[in-house]
């Protein structure tokens, strides 16, 4: 069982309102997911950092529910 679309778009949305977000589901399972996120909020923040504040607006289901989730994320 995987995290669908509207729940890691809705996930995503509450930490990043600002941004625009793009989902790519890369196996067609529901489990492996790629973001790519554009948010003002990554502004002079390196790649890491950035990743980290992702995993934090995920609220601890990484790794759980969603397996495995490829991030691309930058400043607009």
């Amino acid at each position: 069982m995987g995290m669908s679309q509207d729940t890691l778009m809705k996930f995503l949305k509450e930490g990043f309102p600002d941004a625009e977000i793009t989902l790519t589901d890369l196996a067609g399972d529901d489990n492996h997911w790629q973001a790519e996120i554009v948010s003002a909020r990554f502004a002079g923040l390196p790649r890491v950092r950035q990743h980290q504040m992702v995993y934090e607006a995920l609220q601890g289901h990484m790794g759980g529910v969603l397996h495995a989730l490829a991030l691309k994320t930058r400043a607009p």
